[in-house]
């Protein structure tokens, strides 16, 4: 079966990025979560006490869309992606974040500016 590589993050995967999970986890196709689910992981709210119900629609689609040794490369809001990453792992599916280096400079006039380099994915363990 195709191993798959499932992406919750607030941005769109780098070059870089898509061949490790190629390359180094064996994805064979990457998959988006629905355009609907991107603009509500893009959006938790913060006013809710709990995001226990409102994170069934990303459960609903990771246990369709899923299976053992599939991959989900999760990030954004430290309690949704908490949440995701320990259901991930009892789907066993292994869960993935991003690791990157810092690198600052400034321009002409002073301002400040930082770039993000992929360096690699680290399993949530």
């Amino acid at each position: 079966m195709m191993k798959q590589a499932f992406v919750l993050l607030n941005h769109t995967l780098t070059g870089a990025q898509v061949a490790e999970l190629e390359q180094r986890f064996g994805a064979e196709k990457i998959v988006n979560i629905p355009e609907d689910l991107q603009k509500r992981w893009a959006n938790v709210p913060p006013e809710i006490e709990s995001l226990e119900g409102w994170l069934q629609p990303f459960r609903d689609f990771l246990s369709a869309a899923g299976k053992s040794d599939d991959i989900a490369v999760i990030q954004g809001d430290f309690g949704a992606t908490f949440s995701l990453v320990n259901f991930s792992l009892s789907l066993g599916l292994v869960p993935l974040y991003a690791a990157s280096k810092r690198e600052s400079s400034e321009n002409t006039k002073g301002k400040k500016i930082s770039l993000f380099r992929h360096v690699k994915f680290r399993r949530y363990r």
